[in-house]
């Protein structure tokens, strides 16, 4: 870990505190304005379709002008966006609130690329274990995200108002640390397609998307990250309005998100090391069957332990998908090609999180906790199925050589 590094996993974790005060507050914000409660979500998936629309736009200015100056534009919009959040709910403007986290999810495209920008700052053999550690800063986000949400709620006299304020300064400080960070390349690395002024395909040297996708570890790699992250945000998003079904408190529901959070971090301490030792697709594995384990803590009851335990699960299923879906893509792209295959992946992502977003606000306050949760079995078994499916391809080649 050099400076750059720390100072990057710094950003990652206030990117993540921003992530998961959304989480929190805006399904219940959106609850409180949203003139039907099936619409309760909404808020949550604005902020997904944002970043699903700002992909290409970001995947151009990483191109055209760097990391560094990308990524302060990026927290440069989250602060505006913040602010839009605040007038939004203390005007009780339900679709500007919409609008706001639409715009919101052009910072959300930029952190996504914290990770393999992560990877770069590190010597090649070093990439795993950088870019883990760099998705290890979340740690911040678990502890000061449901803490920052759930202190500041009060702080004005319109709920969670102060909240969005306070997320500005947030991004300012993020902004800060962005300024002093260096993203040149290792001097052993390739060339990037960021180091020239060329744009993401069909512009510059490299294959296509299309021919990406005719690459089997490239697909199960975008499978892997898209279904993963969308089957955690289609229970995360949910939680805090079952939880409120439920009767619980706001604070029961921080505390739920904080260990759920916990759990998406915590392990990238070690989820490097574990790719390195084990193999990625068995670190993917590993993530489908704790994912699997959420499932069946969720639906075997709706005490608080019930919630707490299969959020951690569901975070640390995660965290092996994830890392291991964004290790198993540097092995299958190029550098050259590395500005539109990470776009690809995040869209995937982010279209997948779109869906589920307004998916888990219309299940659980019309079908219930327990019908969500088993609708989730079906992505699940889904990215098995690709897992198992790579692993073949590789074993036939291993055979055949």
């Amino acid at each position: 870990m050099n400076h750059n590094l720390w100072l990057l996993t710094l950003c990652q974790g206030l990117f993540l505190t921003n992530n998961v005060v959304f989480i929190a507050i805006n399904g219940l914000v959106g609850l409180q304005l949203a003139p039907y409660g099936y619409l309760s979500t909404l808020p949550v998936m604005g902020y997904v379709v944002g970043g699903a629309l700002s992909t290409p736009l970001v995947a151009r200015s990483q191109a055209r002008w760097g990391r560094s100056v990308s990524f302060q534009i990026g927290l440069g919009v989250a602060m505006l966006s913040a602010l839009l959040c605040a007038v939004a709910v203390t005007t009780r403007q339900f679709w500007l609130l919409c609008l706001a986290t639409l715009v919101a999810g052009y910072y959300s495209a930029n952190g996504q690329l914290y990770r393999f920008a992560g990877a770069e700052l590190a010597a090649p053999a070093a990439r795993e274990k950088a870019m883990s550690l760099v998705l290890a800063g979340g740690l911040i986000g678990a502890i000061a995200g449901p803490n920052l949400a759930n202190h500041s709620r009060g702080w004005s006299s319109v709920p969670f108002a102060s909240t969005y304020l306070a997320l500005m300064g947030v991004a300012l400080l993020a902004w800060l640390c962005m300024r002093a960070i260096r993203f040149d390349a290792p001097a052993s690395a390739a060339p990037t397609a960021s180091a020239t002024a060329a744009p993401p395909p069909p512009a510059g040297p490299g294959r296509s998307v299309a021919q990406l996708l005719r690459e089997p570890a490239f697909v199960v790699a975008a499978i892997g990250a898209a279904l993963g992250y969308g089957v955690m945000n289609l229970l995360m998003a949910a939680t805090p309005l079952a939880m409120q079904v439920c009767g619980y408190d706001f604070a029961d529901a921080a505390l739920v998100l904080e260990w759920h959070v916990i759990g998406m971090f915590a392990p990238g301490f070690v989820t490097g090391h574990l790719i390195q030792r084990f193999g990625v697709l068995r670190v993917m594995g590993a993530g489908v069957v704790l994912n699997l384990g959420c499932v069946a803590v969720a639906l075997s009851g709706v005490e608080l332990h019930h919630f707490t335990l299969a959020l951690l699960l569901l975070g640390v299923g995660w965290n092996f998908l994830f890392t291991g879906s964004t290790a198993l893509a540097m092995q299958a792209y190029r550098p050259e090609e590395k500005d539109r295959a990470q776009a690809a992946i995040n869209f995937g992502v982010f279209a997948t999180m779109a869906a589920t977003s307004f998916a888990s606000g219309a299940l659980v306050t019309t079908q219930g906790w327990a019908l969500l949760n088993l609708g989730s079995l079906l992505p699940v078994a889904l990215t098995g199925a690709a897992l198992l499916w790579l692993g073949a391809q590789r074993a036939r080649a291993t055979r055949g050589a």
